[in-house]
């Protein structure tokens, strides 16, 4: 029997070891990075990125399309890589054009340093501009986030 309890905290060890150095060596990806977003502006999409319509409960409404645009400042000495881009964004009547989430879209990479960045939106027809852009900002990580099941 003293064997028996032997093995088990013996697993036991090894298994809170592994976990523990799992930790230690955890993946940078793991840190969010702040991406401090500024010179934000919006201007109507090109002709070839303007189609499209916003799907509701079955039903498809017409949609102006505007690029946000802005520099993106990058402090951590390292290419930012999936930034989330969140913020506010309001039409003439101070309604939010998306009012249940503040996720607007991605940028791909953010080298290190204040370079430019657009992201694509979609707003109904019936929410007039001029838009008021408020809160924005990023966040990324320092290498791609893989789930566990991805194979090159």
């Amino acid at each position: 029997m003293p064997a028996v309890k032997f093995r088990i905290v013996a697993v036991l060890a090894i298994a809170a070891l592994g976990w523990l150095l799992s930790w230690a060596i955890a993946p940078t990806a793991l840190a969010l990075t702040p991406i401090k977003l500024s010179e934000l502006g919006y201007k109507p999409c090109p002709p070839d990125l303007a189609t499209g319509a916003v799907n509701s409960r079955g039903s498809a409404r017409p949609v102006q399309c505007f690029l946000v645009y802005g520099k993106a400042e990058n402090k951590s000495g390292k290419t930012v890589v999936d930034a989330d881009v969140f913020g506010r964004i309001y039409d003439a009547n101070g309604n939010r054009l998306m009012e249940n989430r503040t996720r607007l879209g991605t940028l791909l990479e953010v080298p290190p340093g204040v370079s430019d960045f657009e992201i694509r939106i979609s707003v109904s027809e019936s929410q007039p501009p001029p838009l008021t852009l408020d809160q924005f900002k990023a966040t990324g990580f320092a290498s791609r986030v893989r789930p566990f099941y991805y194979q090159d």
